[in-house]
């Protein structure tokens, strides 16, 4: 072995680097000399930032089949490393850390204090606790088989590390950065394009409403076969909100091969509606309360005022518009307007809390029982770096803290057995 060695390297100082690190070193007993290498000038940066600064750990939900639902890519093969690392496993970890965490309505699990540096603080004392050295600024260039058995790892500073077993946890391989250690060792990487991003919709109609939001919207893509449930948020460039980034998850190929020029069809009810009984909530009002302007009577509970506005005025309907004199032809242009209103999509926006890849690692490269490679043994593989991506709502950081246990423990029980 060379000078500079460790026994195990772990390349990426995310979550999944961090938590597989640790595992290792909670395995072995703190009997291995453990290496984290970042790229970048900071670790644990997409934690810090995730949640709008909250950081959501983890789902409520702890069956790894109702949860691997969740996963365009790598549902099914997820279940197994679900099952091994489970969800409650990660909340009794954090617990017993120090970290407690609490559910909202939607299921999303946050640190009690609602602030992300309660986790980041956490996993560094963690691994400080452990021995577990961390150098930033320590790009990996490439990872050569040793001739007397392990790796060389090379860094930008064309430095070299000489270690027995490698974790590559580099995040999302949409960067050269993330890709050069994986493409050193003879891995497929599956093309990697955006999964989570928001819809660029240039009507200034709708971009003046920036700010609004409602709870429960259904969004379908007519291309596609897509079709989601939940809230939208009207932002000053189109739209956001869960419903728009699950459509970007499950049509993240469909949409990139179209360049994200598309449409999209919006039902502002949600489902609850269907035009036999729009139209008798029309009904209602023209005989009940004929004499109020459409406009300032939203038939939608829920509905914020000024998009019920706007969608009355695509719907040809006026200030003076009275609900008594609504003729047929607006009245089946309203419920159109409402429950399937049209809008291009002329491009997307990255959403700055939550950036995600689609694409990595091919699965079949990899012993998703022990996270390691099928090609290269040594060689283990956790989080986004592999062909794994999930919905937004702490899903992703899920599949990080279960690949990088499992691929942690299992380098501590290859290199001590």
């Amino acid at each position: 072995m060379l000078p500079n060695s460790a026994r195990v390297v772990v390349i990426g100082g995310g979550a999944a680097g961090f938590f597989g690190a640790i595992a290792c070193a909670e395995r072995s007993g703190g009997k291995l000399d453990i290496r984290i290498l970042e790229g970048g000038k900071n670790v644990l940066q997409k934690v810090r930032i995730s949640g709008g600064g909250r950081c959501n750990v983890t789902h409520d939900e702890d069956d790894p089949r109702i949860l691997s639902e969740f996963y365009p890519r790598g549902r099914k093969a997820l279940i197994g490393p679900l099952s091994r690392w489970r969800q409650s496993d990660t909340v009794v970890w954090f617990a017993a850390h120090g970290v407690e965490l609490h559910t909202e309505e939607d299921g999303r699990m946050f640190p009690v204090s609602n602030n992300s540096s309660t986790v980041v603080d956490c996993l560094q004392e963690a691994a400080s606790g452990l021995h577990i050295a961390v150098e930033k600024e320590a790009a990996v260039n490439q990872i050569m088989i040793h001739p007397d058995g392990g790796f060389r790892i090379v860094t930008g500073s064309t430095e070299e590390i000489s270690c027995d077993a490698v974790l590559i946890a580099t995040g999302g391989v949409r960067n050269q950065l993330a890709r050069a250690p994986v493409e050193s060792t003879q891995h497929i990487i599956t093309a990697p394009v955006p999964s989570l991003f928001t819809c660029k919709i240039n009507d200034p109609e709708l971009t003046d409403l920036a700010g609004i939001s409602v709870k429960l919207a259904s969004i379908s893509v007519p291309e596609t076969k897509i079709s989601v449930n939940g809230p939208i948020l009207v932002t000053h460039w189109g739209l956001s909100g869960p419903a728009v980034l699950k459509i970007s998850s499950w049509g993240a190929r469909e949409l990139a091969a179209c360049h994200y020029r598309f449409t999209i069809h919006v039902d502002w009810s949600g489902g609850a509606e269907s035009e036999n009984s729009l139209r008798q909530k029309i009904s209602i009002q023209r005989q009940s309360h004929g004499a109020r302007r459409v406009m300032r009577t939203s038939i939608l509970e829920g509905l914020p005022r000024r998009l019920w506005v706007r969608l009355s005025g695509k719907a040809g309907l006026t200030e003076e518009t009275l609900w008594s004199g609504i003729s047929k032809q607006e009245i089946g242009s309203l419920c159109r307007v409402v429950l399937g209103e049209i809008m291009q999509v002329d491009g997307k926006s990255m959403n700055k809390e939550e950036f995600v890849t689609c694409g990595g690692v091919d699965l079949d490269d990899v012993d998703l029982k022990t996270m390691q490679s099928l090609r290269l043994p040594g060689v283990y593989f956790a989080g986004e770096v592999l062909n794994v991506d999930g919905l937004t709502g702490g899903f992703n950081f899920q599949s990080a803290w279960s690949t990088g246990r499992i691929a942690g423990e299992a380098i501590a029980e290859q290199l001590l057995s």
